[in-house]
């Protein structure tokens, strides 16, 4: 039987950790960090996750700046409240909620915002570091991903791993992260040929496709460590793309859906902030 990588435990001791940095940055230095948030229209995903950071953020006595918009806004207008935020040296980091409106360009927008307050890893410079190995924001869901892997205790180094998606905000800057922790990395997706085949050769299997319940026994290698980031709305419930019950007596190590990487996200940014304070390059 296969062990739950419990996020939610390992939640509380990073919260704990978090609110230890941030007295210090506070009675040392006497600096009170601040994160901006920008919300734009009302897409119900951001809005949840807009409601869990600020509350997040609360509890840990992060300063909150919350810039809600319309989905009518003009492009210009949340330029020009990026490049303020930018300067303001009482802001500390700017977090722009995704997905934007249909008419935003997306790209022109993420791309205004510092890289040295893109807490999300959005920008092109962060991306850049990132894939050069250089120090940078990393992405929360990516993080989360490999801290999860790093709390069972294995070590990393040249397993076999898989992984499942290549998009831009998990399966790529996943990979990524793995392959600087010096892993072997394979990426799945739409178009691979054989990938329950592939995905049973893994060490560790990092399933971000979306699809519910996709991943079953059969995708799983003898004691492999399965990390599900899916996420799907099925009958009004949260699921993950892995078949928990099904891999659970194949694995060695089954993160949930919910209580798995998300229990972590938010808590990453707050780290990215705790740095974004020192940036200083």
């Amino acid at each position: 039987m296969g062990k739950v990588i419990d996020g939610r435990s390992l939640a509380r001791i990073y919260k704990e950790e978090i609110k230890e940095k941030l007295l210090k940055i506070k009675e040392i230095d006497n600096i009170e960090p601040v994160v901006a948030n920008i919300l734009i229209g009302s897409d119900g995903g951001s809005k949840y996750y807009f409601n869990s950071e600020n509350k997040v953020f609360g509890d840990l006595g992060i300063k909150i700046k919350n810039f809600i918009m319309e989905d009518t806004v003009e492009e210009n207008e949340i330029i020009d409240l990026i490049e303020k935020l930018n300067v303001d040296c009482n802001v500390h980091g700017i977090m722009l909620f995704l997905p934007l409106p249909v008419h935003l360009n997306q790209k022109r927008i993420t791309s205004a915002i510092s890289y040295k307050k893109d807490l999300d890893g959005l920008t092109d410079i962060n991306i850049g570091k990132l894939y050069k190995g250089e120090k940078c924001f990393i992405p929360n869901t990516p993080r989360s991903v490999i801290e999860l892997i790093k709390s069972t205790g294995i070590d990393i180094n040249g397993k076999n791993v898989v992984v499942l998606g290549r998009s831009n905000i998990v399966g790529k800057p996943c990979a990524q992260l793995l392959l600087n922790e010096n892993a072997t990395v394979t990426i799945c997706h739409s178009k691979t040929k054989d990938i329950e085949k592939i995905s049973s050769t893994a060490d560790i299997l990092v399933s971000g496709i979306g699809k519910p319940k996709f991943v079953n026994r059969n995708f799983i290698k003898f004691g492999a460590i399965v990390i599900d980031v899916g996420t799907s709305n099925v009958n009004g419930k949260i699921t993950g793309d892995v078949d928990f019950d099904d891999v659970l007596d194949v694995a060695s190590y089954v993160s949930p859906v919910p209580g798995g990487v998300g229990s972590l996200t938010i808590l990453m940014l707050a780290c990215n902030l705790c740095e974004a304070i020192y940036y200083d390059n």
